[in-house]
C-alpha cells in the first residue's frame, strides 16, 4: 500500500543548486507542475560554468522561474533572498560533489556542505519555511557488505569527506526537525545520470571517452558495482518528495539493479558499436565496492518506481552527448 500524504497546490519553492544537472531537471520538472521556482547557483568551475548558464537558459522561458548567483555560504546574501518571500518548501540540492576531490580539498566540502546546509536550516526556521529536502548520497553507506542497503543500516564508518559531510547533513536535518517542527526529508541518491550529467562521473566520462576513442581510466578489476539512478526518475522522486509532510525520513532513491564497471564497459560498446580504449589502474581511496538501494520506503512514502533501465538511460546519454558534445 502506497501512502498518499500530499495535496498537488501551486507552491513557492527555494532550489539550491538549480544550475547544475540534478537541479536544473529538477527545477524544470517543477516549474512545468505550476510551482513558482525561486533558483539558487554560484556557478562555481567544479565543471564548466557555461554549462551551468546553458541550463539556466532553458529554464528562464518560464515565467515561474527566477535565479539569483548567490552562495548558499553567505548566510545575508540567503536571508536577502529568503526573507522576501513566502517559501512553501526549501529543496536543497547544492553541494561540492565528488568523492575524490572531497579527500584532495576536505576543508572546502565542510564549508559548503555543512556550513552552507546549516545556513538554510537557521533560515528555514527564522523564516517559518516548514519544508525542507535534502539531497544526500549513498556514499554514506560506506563499504559495508549487506545489501541492499537499507536506510535502517548503521552508516557511522563514512569513507570520505564527502560522505562524512552528507552523513552530517541529514544529522542536522533531524535536530532542526526534532528542535524546530520543520518537516526535513533527506534522499540519498544513488549514482544519478543522464543527458546533461557532470562530467566527472563515470557514466559521462566513458561516453566521452569511447566517442572520441579515447582512452579512459579504469580503477580496480571492474567487479565494482554502482546502483546507477537516470535523471527523470531521481526528480520524480525529489518532487514527491517535497510534498510529504513527515516530520523527518531517510529515503533512497536508486534504481535497484546495480551494474558492475565490467557490464558498464560491454553495454556501452554495444550501444556505440565501438571498442573502449582502457588504462588499468588499482582502486581509489575513497571509492566504494558497489551501493546497491533498497528502494521499498520510497516505493511506499512517494509512490516511486524508477522506470528507466540502464542500457535505455546509457542509450539516451549517448544520444545526448552526439548531439551536443561532441
Amino acid at each position: 500500500m502506497k501512502i498518499v500524504e500530499y495535496s498537488w497546490m501551486k507552491r513557492t519553492i527555494l532550489l539550491t543548486g538549480a544550475a547544475g544537472f540534478i537541479g536544473s531537471h529538477t527545477a524544470l520538472a517543477l516549474v512545468k507542475e505550476g510551482d513558482t521556482v525561486i533558483g539558487i547557483d554560484n556557478l562555481n568551475d567544479y565543471y564548466n560554468p557555461q554549462w551551468k548558464k546553458d541550463n539556466l537558459k532553458k529554464l528562464s522561458t518560464y515565467q515561474n522561474f527566477k535565479f539569483f548567483e548567490s552562495d548558499i555560504c553567505n548566510f545575508s546574501q540567503m536571508e536577502k533572498i529568503i526573507k522576501n518571500s513566502k517559501f512553501d518548501a526549501i529543496i536543497h540540492l547544492a553541494a561540492r560533489a565528488g568523492v575524490r576531490p572531497s579527500i584532495e580539498q576536505p576543508l572546502l566540502y565542510q564549508e559548503v556542505n555543512v556550513g552552507g546546509t546549516l545556513n538554510l536550516l537557521e533560515l528555514a526556521r527564522q523564516y517559518n519555511v516548514k519544508s525542507f529536502v535534502f539531497a544526500s548520497s549513498s556514499s554514506v553507506y560506506g563499504n559495508q557488505e549487506k545489501i541492499p542497503f537499507s536506510e535502517t543500516d548503521p552508516v557511522n564508518r563514512p569513507i570520505s569527506p564527502y560522505a562524512a559531510t552528507k552523513r552530517a547533513g541529514e544529522l542536522l536535518c533531524h535536530t532542526y526537525s526534532h528542535l524546530h517542527h520543520i518537516n526535513c526529508i533527506c534522499l540519498r541518491f544513488f549514482t544519478v545520470y543522464g543527458p546533461g550529467g557532470r562530467p566527472d562521473m563515470a557514466p559521462y566520462l566513458f561516453t566521452e571517452a569511447i566517442l572520441k576513442s579515447k582512452s579512459i581510466n579504469k580503477f580496480g578489476d571492474g567487479s565494482s558495482e554502482r546502483d546507477y539512478t537516470y535523471i527523470d526518475d531521481i526528480v520524480a522522486g525529489v518532487v514527491a518528495a517535497s510534498h510529504l509532510k513527515r516530520p523527518f525520513e531517510i529515503i533512497n532513491l536508486g534504481n535497484n539493479q546495480p551494474i558492475s564497471l565490467n557490464d558498464f564497459i560491454k553495454l556501452l560498446e554495444k550501444i556505440t558499436a565501438k571498442k573502449m580504449k582502457i588504462k588499468q589502474l588499482p582502486m581509489q581511496a575513497g571509492d566504494v565496492k558497489r551501493t546497491y538501494a533498497d528502494i521499498s520506503k520510497a516505493q511506499k512514502l512517494l509512490g516511486y518506481e524508477p522506470k528507466t533501465t540502464f542500457e535505455e538511460g546509457l542509450s539516451k546519454l549517448v544520444a545526448w552527448y552526439s548531439a551536443e558534445r561532441l
